[in-house]
């Protein structure tokens, strides 16, 4: 398949101009937060439009999808545009600590920035998408709580290591993990991304799982089927 596009069961994703490509990341967070009682979702850092197109086709929300890298938001569009939903997505190029809309959104969804510690590449769009120099764990939750619902929630995909960060800057802003899913990619490796939901205020109870994605090379668990099977063309 060419690095330029990737073609998923109903949309395609061109990635062309994008610093950060379709990953298994994106895919699973996408496909995992909870949009059930959505009418309003944004995607921080939308890159291609990936996950506010699954978004779209998962929920009859209108969703917006908001990323700071001029030429990934214009192709962004073009995704959406090109997508059975585009009539429903809206994507801002912007810096999401300026952005200040007239409404609140019951959901926000983020694949966020998160290499903090790894060196700088010489590819300025890919070093912004990547590195988190421009939206920290504080920034992102001191605007979330502004952009967010009374009852909304926050879903994230993040590398285990910088799990305590994250949930330290939720708290700090009152936030608290609801449901949370240790990936694996098979059953015997360590996990090495965390999907966490958060709601509002205090939370009774958080559903703890680990999500195996392979158990075996090449074969899905029944898990990572579920979440996957309406996008991934292999997926039956």
């Amino acid at each position: 398949m060419s690095n330029s596009y990737f073609k998923f069961k109903q949309f395609t994703i061109e990635q062309g101009d994008c610093a950060m490509k379709v990953g298994t990341d994106g895919c699973l967070l996408g496909g995992w937060f909870d949009c059930s009682q959505s009418s309003r979702i944004l995607d921080i850092g939308t890159g291609s439009g990936l996950i506010a197109i699954m978004a779209a086709q998962r929920s009859n929300a209108t969703v917006t999808g908001i990323e700071i890298d001029a030429s990934a938001a214009r192709q962004a569009r073009e995704n959406a545009d090109n997508s059975p939903w585009g009539n429903r997505i809206e994507i801002i190029n912007g810096d999401l600590l300026k952005y200040n809309p007239e409404e609140t959104f019951d959901t926000i969804v983020s694949n966020p920035p998160y290499f903090v510690n790894s060196l700088k590449c010489d590819d300025s769009s890919r070093t912004l998408a990547r590195h988190s120099d421009s939206l920290g764990s504080d920034a992102f939750f001191e605007k979330a709580d502004k952009l967010l619902s009374k009852n909304g929630k926050i879903s994230i995909i993040i590398p285990c290591d910088i799990e305590n960060e994250w949930r330290s800057s939720a708290n700090s802003y009152r936030f608290a993990p609801i449901r949370i899913a240790y990936i694996k990619t098979t059953p015997r490796k360590e996990a090495k991304r965390v999907l966490i939901e958060f709601c509002k205020g205090d939370c009774i109870k958080c559903n703890e799982s680990i999500l195996i994605l392979e158990n075996k090379p090449g074969v899905y668990s029944d898990e990572a089927r579920e979440i996957l099977r309406d996008f991934y063309l292999k997926i039956v």
